[in-house]
């Protein structure tokens, strides 16, 4: 298959790349969609959706809907193509996770996404093996907090030309299988989750996509120790703290989500109303977001 994304292919990189940034939102205001209902998109709604998702891989939808229906992240989601939900284990059973402060006791409250803290950098399901990358994500905003509680969102693609343009020797070390390793982690019963090492960058067999494995965490987190892969995530973590023009900050209020092919993001701290709690509904994906059916600029008429 021929991709943009392979360092000895400069010539269909640059035809990538020039088209990605031609075509790529200046703002976090161009990702916004207006829909009447996300459970029942029309044509020109989901065709919206579908060309923010085809260019910048993610896309912001704005909506009236405000109760607690899981079933609108999981519709949406439906009508965009995905359709293979990653059950992961403090999901409900539904495969659905409701992103809340969880009250003390069981086992949510030790991880970060069910308290109010921030939360660095990163892509959804980073310790996951290779056989199930999170490729897609819908995240819907049923109450926001009542201060804070931001995101902001880089597409990986213009993370990987960013560091692609500066070394491209940066993008090869990320590209190594043994690059970034998250330790098992461990229960009373032994190991709940094996140790996971594998490449930051990879391209997907099925579609040639790009997918990116990345966490800004500090702990429980062990990268390759040379000096190129330190180099190359020393940039990475500059660039994403940077208020530079692919970064895009903004608030998902009550009504709102976020569709997007597991692009790069982090949350704000928050202060919850305790009358009001802030809840999202957070669906993970094994599918990406439906493609354009286009012939992509960088591939050969036989390819």
């Amino acid at each position: 298959m021929s991709t943009p994304f392979d360092l000895d292919n400069d010539a269909a990189y640059r035809l990538w790349r020039d088209a990605k940034r031609a075509s790529h939102p200046l703002q976090a205001q161009d990702l916004v969609v207006d829909v009447a209902d996300p459970r029942a998109l029309t044509n020109a709604e989901r065709q919206a959706l579908l060309q923010r998702c085809a260019t910048a891989n993610m896309a912001i939808y704005r909506s009236p809907l405000t109760n607690e229906d899981k079933g609108i992240p999981r519709k949406l989601a439906a009508q965009l193509g995905l359709h293979q939900l990653d059950a992961n284990w403090l999901a409900d059973e539904d495969g659905i996770s409701p992103i809340a402060v969880a009250p003390s006791g069981g086992d949510r409250p030790a991880f970060i996404p069910y308290t109010n803290r921030g939360i660095k950098w990163h892509t959804d399901g980073y310790y996951h093996p290779g056989s199930r990358h999170i490729k897609a994500m819908v995240l819907h905003c049923v109450r926001a907090a009542s201060e804070g509680g931001g995101t902001a969102l880089m597409d990986h693609e213009m993370a990987y030309i960013a560091l692609r343009e500066a070394n491209p020797n940066w993008v090869n070390a990320l590209m190594a299988p043994d690059a970034m390793t998250i330790p098992a982690r461990l229960d009373d019963d032994g190991v709940a989750r094996p140790e996971q090492t594998g490449p930051v960058f990879s391209v997907d067999a099925e579609s040639g996509a790009l997918h990116m494995r990345y966490t800004a965490r500090t702990r429980s987190i062990q990268w390759k120790d040379d000096q190129i892969t330190s180099d190359a995530t020393g940039f990475l973590s500059r660039l994403l703290d940077s208020d530079g023009p692919h970064v895009f900050r903004l608030r998902l209020d009550s009504g709102m989500g976020l569709v997007c092919n597991n692009v790069l993001h982090d949350r704000a701290a928050f202060v919850d109303d305790p009358r009001h709690p802030r809840l999202l509904y957070r669906a993970r994906y094994l599918d990406r977001v439906d493609g354009p059916a286009q012939v992509q600029p960088w591939a050969s008429p036989s390819g």
